[in-house]
């Protein structure tokens, strides 16, 4: 080995290895934002489920949501919640909607970058 090269593993180790960690925290990261959004809209969808029900309300569509949101990821993420009834391709459904932090940082995120709509069709009793 020439003199010149002495040390060289160490330093190519060194860089290699801390750009192998940033990209294996990214991924990590990116499988926790995504992991957010699935349950925030998974909350979403049981909610409006929740709402259809016959003799249900928007209000319990709501309610729902919320206890899901902040059992599974954090009551912060379900701050901001509406829902309502409308018509979807003639069809009366009941709708939640969720605006939440999408996480950046670990479980810190920037407000209000999520958000996602759960629709189920209304339930009706003749």
């Amino acid at each position: 080995m020439a003199r010149e090269e002495r040390g060289s593993a160490v330093a190519e180790f060194t860089l290699v290895g801390i750009l192998l960690t940033v990209l294996a925290l990214a991924v990590v990261q990116l499988a926790l934002a995504l992991h957010v959004r699935n349950t925030v809209l998974d909350a979403a969808a049981e909610g409006a489920r929740s709402a259809a029900l016959a003799g249900s309300s928007a209000g319990a569509g709501i309610t729902r949501t919320r206890e899901l949101i902040s059992a599974a990821v954090s009551a912060e993420y379900a701050d901001e919640i509406e829902a309502g009834v409308s018509t979807i391709g003639g069809i009366p459904v009941a709708w939640v909607t969720v605006r939440a932090p999408l996480p950046v940082i670990g479980l810190l995120g920037v407000d209000r970058t999520l958000e996602v709509t759960g629709h189920a069709a209304l339930e009706v009793l003749d």
